[in-house]
């Protein structure tokens, strides 16, 4: 039977008649919302390389020279070289800057150099940042009073110091732009769940994600907890004339990096890079990251087909690199109110284990600050999308805000 003529026409599911409802575009990192990021600026996070810009083998220098390569032979006795006491000076000015923000009222992910001025010691670190970018890559600073200020001001002054050498980028998936080097009680043995630092175990040669890295020694270990730095260029050099399978094999994109679950909707679990990179352009210098803990904390993806396991040639590898790191390494011992500020493209720094003094006495306690100096301001032109952009590195997962907590947690 036809249908009547009062039949109601049916409708389609959706109007193609009237615009349809698009998802928002997601803003640009530099573009950021200020009522999410104060300074308006997203961290950028973690990402593959751009695989088409890599270099063979063939391409790397057989011997690097320059400021860059130093072996610790020419530091261990000479600390004037590495070392900077803050001045009576230099201290008061800090100390003033610091006064003046708290008294502003302004959030802590807030600071910056205008609002943190340094009219004398600002251009000291301008030429201190040059150095840790371009020349053996860090400084110690000593005595900052932070006993005497306490954790805000003295996480305040610590941070506007960062304001001049780069721009604050996100450490963790909480957003924390103010990191605590502190042991927390975690199980350092569950390394795809746990962040090393958080522990009090040993920390291997590693590079973090970002250009630079500061510490600030709020509170000593018992025994242990003690630095060791290298200069990568140092390591490549000796990896060429020793093992050069080994440096050929670092720099080719086979390694796979744990991201631990600190990832955004629709990433992948893990990054398949390389160790040792070269620069964009021309004249370019030798680029590398590395954290062994992230390449050996990836079996459950492995046990399950989805990357492959690390090959015996690439275990060899990994304790050649970080044995050619001991060789050639600084030690140096941070006491309370000391500020080691380095490089993360060419050091790579590790951490011996440590044992904090019985309670009630504080544990171990170091604040921790990743920098980011984009290619644009000088910093290294490296083979990533976000190369350019303010905050490139660290680690972000989605819209996360920012935060500076005073204290681990």
């Amino acid at each position: 039977m036809a249908p009547a003529l009062t039949t109601t026409v049916p409708t389609a599911p959706h109007d193609l008649s009237k615009p349809q409802q698009q998802p928002p575009a997601p803003f640009q990192n530099h573009k950021a919302p200020r009522s999410i990021y104060p300074d308006g600026i997203k961290t950028s996070g973690q990402h593959p390389p751009l695989y088409d810009l890599l270099h063979p083998y063939e391409d790397f220098p057989k011997e690097i020279t320059g400021p860059t390569v130093w072996n610790a032979a020419e530091y261990k006795n000479n600390p004037e070289r590495w070392t900077h006491p803050f001045s009576a000076e230099e201290i008061q000015e800090i100390s003033e800057a610091a006064d003046a923000f708290i008294a502003s009222k302004t959030p802590l992910t807030g600071i910056s150099q205008e609002n943190f001025k340094l009219p004398t010691f600002g251009a000291f670190l301008g030429t201190l940042r040059k150095e840790l970018i371009d020349g053996k890559g860090f400084i110690l600073f000593k005595n900052l009073p932070v006993t005497e200020w306490g954790n805000h001001k003295s996480a305040v002054a610590y941070m506007g110091l960062g304001t001049y050498l780069g721009y604050f980028v996100s450490q963790n998936s909480r957003g924390h732009v103010l990191g605590h080097v502190k042991d927390l009680g975690e199980d350092s043995m569950q390394i795809d769940k746990v962040r090393i630092y958080r522990t009090n175990a040993r920390q291997f040669f590693h590079a973090d994600d970002a250009d630079l890295v500061g510490l600030l020694c709020v509170a000593k270990a018992l025994e242990g907890g003690e630095s060791d730095l290298v200069s990568s260029h140092s390591v490549w050099n000796a990896l060429q004339r020793e093992h050069p399978d080994v440096a050929r094999l670092l720099t080719e994109p086979v390694w796979y990096f744990d991201r631990k679950g600190e990832t955004s909707k629709g990433e992948e679990e893990w990054i398949r890079t390389a160790v040792f990179y070269l620069e964009k352009g021309g004249s370019p210098r030798v680029y590398s990251k590395w954290d062994p803990y992230y390449i050996r904390s990836l079996t459950r993806f492995s046990s399950a087909g989805l990357i492959p396991p690390l090959s015996e040639a690439q275990k060899r590898a990994a304790d050649i690199l970080e044995a050619t790191c001991v060789q050639h390494s600084l030690h140096m011992i941070l006491d309370i109110g000391d500020i080691q500020f380095l490089s993360n493209n060419h050091v790579l720094h590790a951490r011996t284990a440590y044992k904090d003094f019985p309670p009630p006495a504080p544990r171990r306690h170091l604040m921790r600050l990743w920098l980011s100096t984009p290619e644009e301001e000088g910093g290294w032109r490296l083979p990533f999308h976000d190369s350019k952009e303010k905050k490139r590195g660290g680690i972000q997962v989605d819209d996360t805000p920012p935060v500076a907590p005073l204290d681990a947690e």
